[in-house]
């Protein structure tokens, strides 16, 4: 998918499509997840649905619009996330970018040709922060 569509579809996303998202992501089903995460100059919290999957120890997220989205400098700069997966709440430290292999593989067969497809090409594996 062009950049520029890829643009306008985040645009529509995140002002008409997340706000329904929100409400059925993070449930018992699918691969849609809520990543909350806090803005590093607002302090504000936001939630936005993604696509992740369990991944050794921890989660990959699939960076639909790349690299260049204001949640993820956000987890960047704060070294972490909120995860909610399955009815399931983590705590998510470390972000790393991965190679596409690599983010492909956390992910099943049947979503591969569709992340391909549209042209998905950066993820980020983020550890489950353990118990202190």
């Amino acid at each position: 998918m062009k950049q520029a569509l890829r643009d306008r579809v985040r645009v529509m996303n995140k002002h008409f499509t997340n706000k329904i998202m929100i409400h059925i992501c993070g449930k018992q089903f699918g691969h849609f997840a809520i990543l909350s995460h806090t803005g590093r100059k607002s302090g504000k919290v936001y939630q936005i649905p993604i696509i992740a999957e369990p991944y050794q120890n921890g989660f990959v997220v699939a960076l639909t619009y790349g690299q260049k989205v204001d949640w993820f400098a956000n987890v960047k700069a704060k070294g972490g996330c909120g995860l909610r997966w399955k009815n399931q709440d983590y705590e998510l430290v470390r972000p790393e970018l991965i190679d596409i292999e690599s983010g492909l593989s956390a992910f099943p067969n049947l979503l591969r040709p569709l992340l391909r497809k549209s042209g998905t090409s950066d993820y980020v594996k983020l550890e489950i922060q353990s118990p202190t």
